[in-house]
């Protein structure tokens, strides 16, 4: 399995990273993505892509929390990284209304800016929504080409909402929410098309049952697959085999989803 988005360079580990990533692999996870913040997070970041070149992979880009009157000046520092390493995608960006909204336009300037990025770097975006579903989607349309593709990580939207993205050539995260009773995010995956779905843990955060309140890792993630294959009534092996293939083909081959996928096929 890969582990699509892990925020595994969180001082939350500096107690015991490295046990954490060897029972991660034990648990059959062997790669995972390391989506960026902002430059407080890239020493620690880089540090263990050099640790672990073959399961460690890092993003660049900036989060839509870190984001204030000088994102320029942290867009720089990005765009400045893109151009002497190969990252595995631009992100983690995106739009969040829950905390904050003084630098919502902002926060949408450097969206558009950052999908640029993931265009002319033939990169995926990987796209952090967080209270701003409606506006996320509308940002997107106005961007979508045959250029941009991409992941809406940590997706907790409708079947419908997952159509849309299907439609812009996006394959939708699915994390430890899945296993909540609250939002029957469950209900909702089994009508979202299995070639649209990665895996992820976006741990520390957001750990899955029966682990919810704790910190979250990433050797949790066959937890949340086996939820995925309860709720698509296909096998944890099926799943494990085609979410994998599905983040090769977005992360490593970075090839987009079957363009022209209509909303009516993605929902059926």
């Amino acid at each position: 399995m890969i582990d699509t988005h892990a925020h595994i360079y969180s001082k939350q580990f500096d107690g015991d990273r490295a046990a954490m990533l060897a029972r991660t692999f034990a648990a059959g996870v062997e790669k995972i993505l390391m989506p960026n913040v902002d430059s407080e997070s890239v020493a620690g970041m880089m540090e263990l892509a050099a640790q672990y070149p073959a399961q460690c992979f890092p993003m660049m880009g900036l989060h839509p929390c870190s984001v204030d009157a000088n994102f320029e000046k942290e867009l720089q520092m990005a765009e400045d990284w893109l151009s002497k390493y190969p990252f595995i995608a631009i992100g983690e960006m995106g739009l969040d209304l829950y905390w904050d909204k003084t630098y919502f336009e902002q926060q949408k300037e450097s969206f558009r800016i950052q999908a640029t990025w993931a265009k002319t770097h033939g990169l995926p975006l990987v796209v952090h929504c967080r209270e701003a579903m409606p506006e996320t989607l509308a940002l997107l349309e106005t961007l979508a080409d045959e250029r941009l593709f991409g992941v809406l990580h940590c997706f907790t939207g409708t079947a419908e909402e997952a159509a849309r993205l299907y439609d812009m050539n996006f394959r939708v995260g699915i994390g430890g929410v899945i296993t909540y009773k609250k939002g029957d995010l469950a209900a909702v995956v089994a009508h979202i098309p299995l070639e649209q779905i990665v895996l992820e843990t976006d741990s520390p955060y957001l750990a899955p049952v029966p682990y919810r309140g704790k910190r979250n890792e990433t050797s949790y993630l066959p937890l949340i697959a086996e939820k995925v294959a309860s709720a698509k009534q296909m096998s944890l092996t099926e799943i494990a085999s085609a979410t994998t293939k599905n983040a090769i083909r977005l992360f490593f081959e970075r090839k987009p989803t079957i363009v022209g996928q209509t909303t009516q096929q993605a929902t059926s």
